[in-house]
């Protein structure tokens, strides 16, 4: 595996951006998951054993109740792999803490999780579900055999529940990724372009996300691999939108890794840099405060992959 963080390193610098005020954590449950996609910026896999345990999570609410969170993030690899899932969803449930799941669909479908559409339904958890293409042969290159029809009977489980259905309270996004190293298109044409394929095979969702790979972990490498890792930076940074500095999901969103530390957002914690606060190195959130407006943002040139053209987040588009 090649090193994307020395590549980065000497990619140039980046705007100088500050924090704003705390809206949400962004939890990353450990980098297990089923499946091991060409894109994924975590290099999670099934033969990954990091999980974040449950004195960490009750760190992670003892923080967030103290300064008012009102929402978890959970990403991964997959988040649902965890075992302490279950327990800090319903504890979030009791606590009126909205829980986002970044769900990869495929394990919707996989043997022993077949409770999960129901549980996640049960307690209001917002889905963003990955769906990289609306095409099988595309899905399949990018997250293995098999996993495009897997994806769509899992989309069918959910929208039976009530997901994606107007007016039902049960929030279904879908997540769309480039194949290669490209932007994504233009958001609202390849969102209604999803609909219109996806209506064919029975079913809807509420927004299409559409965001951009970023050349760390294993996209990087395999860029590197190519030789195309400095012909992606340049097109970053030919694409690099000013006003996209105000909309950043790092401004009000802090990234926990499974043991508990801070970064100023996921793409960072798997680069190793940590949350810059007074001095110290590396912050845990069992010694970090809410005193973090204005305080500046860890950034290198990765970060022109969420400035580029329309902007990426965690959300999509940022205009």
């Amino acid at each position: 595996m090649h090193d994307t963080l020395a590549y980065i390193q000497n990619s140039g610098a980046f705007p100088v951006i500050k924090r704003d005020k705390l809206v949400t954590l962004q939890l990353n449950l450990g980098y297990l998951c089923n499946l091991s996609c060409t894109h994924c910026h975590v290099n999670a896999s099934p033969k990954r054993t990091e999980l974040m345990d449950k004195t960490t999570i009750d760190l992670i609410f003892n923080f967030a109740l103290k300064n008012e969170i009102h929402c978890f993030d959970l990403t991964g690899g997959a988040p649902e792999m965890n075992p302490e899932f279950r327990y800090l969803v319903e504890r979030a449930s009791q606590e009126g803490i909205k829980i986002i799941d970044r769900c990869n669909l495929v394990i919707l479908e996989e043997k022993g999780y077949e409770y999960l559409g129901a549980f996640l339904a049960q307690n209001k958890v917002e889905c963003i579900a990955s769906l990289p293409c609306y095409l099988e042969d595309n899905v399949d290159k990018q997250r293995g055999k098999g996993t495009f029809n897997q994806s769509i009977n899992a989309l069918k489980r959910l929208n039976e529940l009530g997901y994606g259905i107007a007016d039902s309270g049960l929030i279904l996004n879908l997540v769309f990724n480039p194949q290669g190293a490209n932007l994504p298109p233009p958001q609202p044409l390849l969102e209604q372009q999803y609909k219109c394929q996806l209506k064919k095979l029975g079913i809807v969702f509420n927004q299409l996300f559409a965001i951009t790979n970023l050349p760390i972990q294993r996209f990087g490498s395999i860029l590197i691999s190519q030789g195309k890792f400095d012909s992606y930076m340049q097109l970053l940074k030919d694409n690099f939108q000013v006003e996209n500095l105000t909309r950043l999901m790092c401004l009000n969103t802090l990234s926990i890794d499974w043991k508990g530390f801070i970064y100023d957002c996921d793409f960072n914690q798997m680069l190793n840099l940590p949350l810059k606060n007074n001095g110290v190195k590396k912050v845990h959130i069992s010694q970090l405060d809410n005193n973090l407006e204005l305080q500046k943002i860890n950034t290198l040139a990765h970060c022109y992959g969420c400035t580029a053209g329309q902007g990426s987040s965690c959300g999509g588009a940022l205009n």
